[in-house]
């Protein structure tokens, strides 16, 4: 069974940084995408960021050029690192992981940024 273990998330002053990270188990094959989402209070779950095994890259446009995805293939693991955060990110944020077409993820982790 594929588990998604999340870490990293918290509370912090608007304009900090925060780093968070999700590491994949129990699967044999390939992951061929990872990355985040989040979900704010009374909103839909949105993307923020995914990466590709082969590196390629999206990201939500109100977080492109303050946040950065990236992944370590051989320990089936994703970063994101988040700058200049906002108190519109304050979300609670969960990994996401696709593996045969089958989307998986992880129990979400909460980020707070104050303002």
């Amino acid at each position: 069974q594929v588990q998604l273990m999340e870490s990293g998330g918290g509370l912090v002053q608007a304009g900090g940084s925060l780093r968070l990270s999700c590491a994949a188990s129990g699967t044999r094959f390939s992951i061929t995408a990872m990355g985040w989402y989040r979900q704010a209070p009374g909103k839909q779950r949105e993307l923020v960021a995914i990466i590709t095994s082969g590196g390629n890259t999206n990201y939500a446009d109100s977080v492109k050029d303050r946040f950065t995805v990236s992944r370590d293939n051989a320990k089936n693991t994703v970063f994101v690192q988040m700058n200049s955060l906002k108190p519109e990110d304050t979300a609670v944020y969960y990994c996401y992981a696709q593996i045969l077409l089958v989307p998986h993820w992880g129990q979400g982790t909460q980020v707070t940024v104050s303002s």
